[in-house]
Protein backbone atom coordinates (compact mmCIF):
# COMPACT_ATOMS: atom_id res chain seq x y z
CA UNK A 1 0.00 0.00 0.00
CA UNK A 2 2.80 2.32 1.00
CA UNK A 3 4.23 1.92 -2.79
CA UNK A 4 0.76 2.59 -4.51
CA UNK A 5 0.77 5.44 -2.62
CA UNK A 6 4.25 6.60 -3.12
CA UNK A 7 3.31 6.37 -6.60
CA UNK A 8 0.17 8.17 -6.80
CA UNK A 9 1.98 10.95 -5.09
CA UNK A 10 4.91 11.54 -7.14
CA UNK A 11 2.70 13.45 -9.64
CA UNK A 12 2.69 16.69 -8.01
CA UNK A 13 5.53 18.50 -7.17
CA UNK A 14 6.57 19.55 -3.42
CA UNK A 15 5.69 23.29 -4.94
CA UNK A 16 2.34 22.22 -5.57
CA UNK A 17 1.52 20.40 -3.35
CA UNK A 18 2.21 23.34 -0.59
CA UNK A 19 -0.29 25.34 -2.69
CA UNK A 20 -3.00 22.47 -2.87
CA UNK A 21 -2.14 22.38 1.05
CA UNK A 22 -2.60 25.92 1.92
CA UNK A 23 -5.59 26.33 -0.22
CA UNK A 24 -7.01 23.62 1.80
CA UNK A 25 -6.21 25.46 4.99
CA UNK A 26 -7.58 28.68 3.70
CA UNK A 27 -11.19 26.81 3.17
CA UNK A 28 -10.96 25.29 6.85
CA UNK A 29 -10.91 28.35 8.08
CA UNK A 30 -13.48 29.53 6.07
CA UNK A 31 -16.14 26.90 6.09
CA UNK A 32 -14.87 24.19 8.54
CA UNK A 33 -14.56 20.31 7.51
CA UNK A 34 -18.29 19.41 7.11
CA UNK A 35 -18.57 21.82 4.53
CA UNK A 36 -15.44 21.58 2.83
CA UNK A 37 -15.46 19.92 -0.71
CA UNK A 38 -13.01 18.44 -3.25
CA UNK A 39 -15.20 20.06 -5.73
CA UNK A 40 -14.53 23.79 -3.77
CA UNK A 41 -10.72 22.46 -3.32
CA UNK A 42 -10.62 21.86 -6.99
CA UNK A 43 -11.98 25.27 -7.74
CA UNK A 44 -9.63 27.08 -5.71
CA UNK A 45 -6.65 25.41 -6.66
CA UNK A 46 -7.67 25.10 -10.35
CA UNK A 47 -7.22 21.48 -10.36
CA UNK A 48 -9.40 18.64 -11.71
CA UNK A 49 -10.77 16.82 -8.84
CA UNK A 50 -9.73 13.91 -10.27
CA UNK A 51 -6.69 14.84 -9.63
CA UNK A 52 -6.75 15.35 -5.96
CA UNK A 53 -8.90 11.81 -5.65
CA UNK A 54 -5.85 9.98 -7.19
CA UNK A 55 -2.68 11.94 -5.11
CA UNK A 56 -4.84 12.35 -1.67
CA UNK A 57 -7.51 9.59 -1.79
CA UNK A 58 -10.31 11.73 -0.30
CA UNK A 59 -10.91 14.77 1.96
CA UNK A 60 -9.81 13.15 5.04
CA UNK A 61 -6.49 12.30 3.90
CA UNK A 62 -6.01 15.83 1.57
CA UNK A 63 -6.72 17.32 4.91
CA UNK A 64 -5.00 15.55 7.60
CA UNK A 65 -1.64 16.13 5.60
CA UNK A 66 -2.58 19.78 5.05
CA UNK A 67 -2.74 20.17 8.66
CA UNK A 68 0.95 17.99 8.93
CA UNK A 69 2.46 19.58 6.26
CA UNK A 70 1.55 23.09 8.17
CA UNK A 71 3.70 22.33 11.25
CA UNK A 72 6.88 23.67 11.57
CA UNK A 73 9.66 21.13 11.19
CA UNK A 74 10.05 17.62 13.23
CA UNK A 75 10.22 17.91 16.87
CA UNK A 76 12.39 15.11 17.14
CA UNK A 77 15.00 17.75 14.99
CA UNK A 78 14.99 19.77 17.64
CA UNK A 79 18.01 19.11 19.85
CA UNK A 80 19.22 21.96 21.94
CA UNK A 81 21.04 19.77 24.87
CA UNK A 82 18.56 19.89 27.55
CA UNK A 83 14.63 19.17 27.90
CA UNK A 84 14.02 22.44 28.93
CA UNK A 85 15.72 23.82 26.08
CA UNK A 86 13.88 21.36 23.48
CA UNK A 87 10.48 22.52 24.47
CA UNK A 88 11.21 26.21 24.84
CA UNK A 89 12.77 26.08 20.93
CA UNK A 90 9.40 23.92 19.96
CA UNK A 91 7.30 26.90 21.33
CA UNK A 92 9.80 29.06 19.25
CA UNK A 93 8.55 27.73 16.30
CA UNK A 94 5.43 29.80 15.42
CA UNK A 95 4.07 33.09 16.41
CA UNK A 96 1.09 33.79 18.64
CA UNK A 97 -1.17 34.80 16.04
CA UNK A 98 -0.37 31.43 13.82
CA UNK A 99 -1.20 29.68 17.11
CA UNK A 100 -4.46 30.95 17.54
CA UNK A 101 -5.24 30.46 14.46
CA UNK A 102 -4.46 26.61 14.37
CA UNK A 103 -5.98 26.20 17.68
CA UNK A 104 -9.29 27.16 16.66
CA UNK A 105 -8.39 25.14 13.34
CA UNK A 106 -7.98 22.19 15.26
CA UNK A 107 -10.67 22.69 17.88
CA UNK A 108 -13.39 22.38 14.38
CA UNK A 109 -11.52 19.49 13.01
CA UNK A 110 -11.67 17.46 16.59
CA UNK A 111 -15.01 17.97 16.29
CA UNK A 112 -15.33 16.85 13.10
CA UNK A 113 -13.21 13.49 13.58
CA UNK A 114 -15.67 12.56 16.00
CA UNK A 115 -18.61 11.79 13.93
CA UNK A 116 -16.41 11.29 10.71
CA UNK A 117 -14.43 7.63 10.95
CA UNK A 118 -12.03 9.23 7.91
CA UNK A 119 -10.72 11.75 9.34
CA UNK A 120 -10.24 10.45 12.88
CA UNK A 121 -8.42 7.39 11.02
CA UNK A 122 -6.18 10.11 8.97
CA UNK A 123 -5.62 12.17 12.33
CA UNK A 124 -4.16 9.09 14.07
CA UNK A 125 -1.63 7.76 11.09
CA UNK A 126 -0.43 10.81 9.83
CA UNK A 127 -0.39 13.23 12.85
CA UNK A 128 -0.83 11.70 16.38
CA UNK A 129 0.88 9.05 15.65
CA UNK A 130 3.69 10.44 14.06
CA UNK A 131 3.85 13.36 17.15
CA UNK A 132 3.78 11.13 19.57
CA UNK A 133 6.74 8.65 17.95
CA UNK A 134 8.51 12.26 17.50
CA UNK A 135 7.49 13.10 20.94
CA UNK A 136 8.89 10.03 22.53
CA UNK A 137 12.20 10.43 20.35
CA UNK A 138 12.91 14.18 21.91
CA UNK A 139 11.83 13.05 25.58
CA UNK A 140 14.31 9.60 24.78
CA UNK A 141 17.36 11.59 24.45
CA UNK A 142 16.83 13.70 27.86
CA UNK A 143 16.53 9.85 29.30
CA UNK A 144 19.77 9.00 27.55
CA UNK A 145 21.17 12.02 29.03
CA UNK A 146 20.06 11.24 32.27
CA UNK A 147 17.72 14.51 32.81
CA UNK A 148 14.86 12.34 33.38
CA UNK A 149 14.30 8.69 35.02
CA UNK A 150 13.33 6.26 32.91
CA UNK A 151 10.92 4.97 35.20
CA UNK A 152 9.18 8.33 35.54
CA UNK A 153 5.06 7.61 35.47
CA UNK A 154 5.32 11.07 33.87
CA UNK A 155 6.91 9.70 30.54
CA UNK A 156 3.88 7.89 29.05
CA UNK A 157 1.59 11.43 29.75
CA UNK A 158 3.85 13.96 27.51
CA UNK A 159 1.93 14.37 24.79
CA UNK A 160 -1.05 14.55 26.72
CA UNK A 161 -0.04 17.38 29.07
CA UNK A 162 0.94 19.49 26.28
CA UNK A 163 -1.68 18.67 23.68
CA UNK A 164 -4.01 19.60 26.75
CA UNK A 165 -2.42 22.97 27.39
CA UNK A 166 -2.89 23.61 24.12
CA UNK A 167 -6.03 22.36 23.55
CA UNK A 168 -8.26 23.62 26.50
CA UNK A 169 -6.82 26.99 27.09
CA UNK A 170 -9.89 28.93 25.55
CA UNK A 171 -12.42 26.28 27.20
CA UNK A 172 -10.65 27.01 30.49
CA UNK A 173 -10.06 30.65 30.51
CA UNK A 174 -11.60 32.14 27.31
CA UNK A 175 -8.02 33.10 25.76
CA UNK A 176 -5.80 31.64 22.74
CA UNK A 177 -2.95 29.75 23.42
CA UNK A 178 0.25 31.95 23.14
CA UNK A 179 4.13 31.15 23.40
CA UNK A 180 4.37 32.93 26.95
CA UNK A 181 1.00 30.40 28.70
CA UNK A 182 2.83 26.95 26.88
CA UNK A 183 6.42 28.09 28.17
CA UNK A 184 5.00 28.87 31.83
CA UNK A 185 2.87 25.43 31.52
CA UNK A 186 6.22 23.37 30.73
CA UNK A 187 7.80 25.31 33.22
CA UNK A 188 5.42 25.00 36.02
CA UNK A 189 3.79 21.43 35.02
CA UNK A 190 5.79 19.11 32.61
CA UNK A 191 8.84 19.62 33.70
CA UNK A 192 8.27 19.13 37.54
CA UNK A 193 6.18 15.97 36.51
CA UNK A 194 9.25 14.96 34.97
CA UNK A 195 11.68 15.96 37.44
CA UNK A 196 13.74 18.10 35.76
CA UNK A 197 14.51 21.24 37.26
CA UNK A 198 13.40 24.63 35.44
CA UNK A 199 15.54 27.11 37.06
Amino acid sequence: MTEVATARRSRITPERAAELYEAVLELLREVGYDALTMDAVAARTKSSKATLYRQWGGKAELVARAIRHNKPGNIADVDTGSLRGDFHALMAHEDDCTMEQNAALMRGLAMAAHTNPDLMRAFKELLVEPETQEFRKLIQRAVDRGEVRADNPALNYVVHMMLGAFATRALIDDLPPTKAFLISYIDAVVLPALGVPTA
